[in-house]
């Protein structure tokens, strides 16, 4: 069984700073790629940033050169570090794993989400 846990939301003002981290544990070999995801009220889910197994990332244009997303393989734990926030950042950000490989076969995952809020 593998589980995601998420970490770092919460209530900031505009300008302001969060980091988000989110940790996957359980029976896993490898993650080629960690993800963040957000959803705000009535809007789909939309990818925020992902990054590979190999460092390679990737941002939505929404967030690029505010956001940064880095992991560490060995905890298995992908970041997320947001400055300059602003409030339409504010949603639901959700940590995803894909590609997960485990003892049963390989695997995406979600973690349950935590909220962020930036206040104007």
């Amino acid at each position: 069984q593998v589980q995601l846990v998420e970490s770092g939301g919460g209530l900031v003002q505009a300008g302001g700073s969060l980091r988000l981290s989110c940790a996957a544990s359980g029976s896993i070999f490898s993650i080629n790629v960690m993800g963040w995801y957000r959803q705000a009220p009535g809007k789909q889910r939309e990818l925020v940033a992902g990054i590979a197994s190999g460092g390679s990332t990737n941002y939505a244009d929404s967030v690029k050169g505010r956001f940064t997303i880095s992991r560490d393989n060995a905890k298995n734990t992908v970041y997320l570090q947001m400055n300059s926030l602003k409030p339409e950042d504010t949603a639901v950000y959700y940590c995803n794993a894909d590609q997960v490989v485990t003892s049963r076969g390989i695997y995406s995952y979600w973690g349950q989400g935590t909220q962020v809020t930036v206040s104007s």
